[in-house]
């Protein structure tokens, strides 16, 4: 599901940049990208792609077929197929050749849904589509002051019941897990609880102050005789087996369907929070929040999001689906997917040959173009008849 996380204002590699004269101060100065934006370095870009391909990969094994949107599409567009207001999150322009507006894509799974009303509307459900690529907003977080993202992930368009959300949340956890994560465990919410209750059986006189209240955690704020049930879902809040039996007592039905898919994910920590709704605007009946550590460390925010959602037909109607995205940027900035390959060096004058048969075995070659060039970043060196290990 596409959604975006938190970051961080930083340079290319997530450290503090430091230079050590005049002439390097001023180069930099004219390299300076704008706020949110930085460049990928070598071995981060190459532990970008190779995390890419894991979460490709992990859902291409369960079927998912990948899609690749455009860039750029008319603004109108983005907007329409999740009924979701973008505003600020939109980079505008218009096209040179037809003065439409247009728009940077600040989120996948639009796009994706778009495919699946029109392009697709004709396949048989459900239908399973993968993809993965830059996504651009136009404001950051307050969390999160990165503005261009990699997001991968997947799209079911046919179902939002239990095994859809079970499918897709199990192999995202076995993408994080193949790519190095640990302590996965998985939030639950609820972002259509809080608006039937208040339109039904809890009514309230002013729903924007409840919600205010209820997104603070504010229980003063719930001192109020139309506002105190709800006290009992900031209560229902915590660990999935405490949490459970008390939002059975508010929404039984609910918490049947949040039990079987609790029951669907053994041996994962799953905690339920019944009132956030952060994120989680064109959300349904379930929203997915996935955590975890690198190395015994807690990421510092949320790894992945998704849930069930409806995908809007040209015709009007809607149509069931359910998805799940992965932020790549945060594993590549913790440290994952980088993985050491064997580069040779070959001195200047080496055979063609010898490359050629060194690059089938499996090696990267770094062929020397004049006797100064440095084997700097190899692991091997070319001595004329095998690799040697430098050092």
């Amino acid at each position: 599901m596409g959604h975006l996380p938190p970051a961080r204002r930083e340079d290319g590699e997530g450290a503090e940049v430091r230079v050590s004269s005049a002439d390097q101060q001023a180069n930099l100065r004219g390299a300076l990208l704008p706020p949110g934006f930085r460049d990928r370095l070598p071995p981060a870009a190459e532990a970008a792609s190779q995390l890419v391909r894991t979460v490709v990969d992990a859902f291409a094994a369960r079927g998912y077929e990948r899609v690749a949107p455009p860039l750029v599409e008319a603004e109108a567009s983005l907007q329409r197929w999740l009924g979701k207001p973008l505003g600020g999150a939109l980079f505008r322009t218009s096209d040179p050749t037809t003065g439409e507006g247009l728009a940077l894509r600040p989120d996948i799974t639009g796009q994706v849904a778009r495919i699946a009303a029109t392009r697709l509307s004709a396949a048989p459900r459900p239908l399973r589509l993968a993809y993965a690529g830059p996504v651009l907003r136009g404001r950051a977080g307050q969390l999160s002051p990165e503005r261009e993202l990699t997001q991968a992930g997947a799209e079911l368009v046919g179902s939002d019941d239990v095994p859809a959300l079970a499918e897709l949340i199990t192999t995202a956890l076995e993408a994080l897990a193949s790519a190095g994560v640990s302590d996965l465990s998985v939030d639950l919410t609820t972002p259509e609880l809080v608006p039937e209750l208040a339109s039904g059986a809890w009514p309230v006189s002013d729903v924007d102050s409840l919600l205010a209240a209820l997104d603070g955690k504010d229980w003063g704020a719930l001192d109020v005789p139309d506002r105190m049930p709800y006290r009992a879902l900031l209560e229902a809040a915590g660990p999935a087996e405490t949490a459970l039996p008390r939002l059975a007592r508010i929404a039984p039905d609910l918490t049947t369907r949040l039990s079987a898919l609790a029951a669907a994910l053994p041996g994962v920590r799953i905690t339920i929070d019944p009132t956030e709704r952060h994120g989680f605007e064109y959300h349904s009946w379930v929203g997915v929040s996935l955590f975890g550590s690198v190395a015994g460390q807690p990421l510092r925010a949320e790894i992945g999001r998704g849930g069930a959602y409806r995908v809007r037909h040209p015709d009007g109607t809607d149509e069931r689906a359910a998805g799940v995205s992965l932020y790549v940027d945060m594993l590549v900035d913790a440290g994952l997917g980088a993985a050491q390959r064997r580069r040779v060096f070959l001195p200047e004058g080496t055979p063609a040959d010898n490359g050629a048969r060194l690059r089938a075995d499996g090696w990267a070659t770094v062929q020397a173009l004049s006797p100064m060039d440095s084997d700097e970043g190899c692991s091997h060196v070319w001595n004329g008849r095998e690799p040697v290990a430098k050092g």
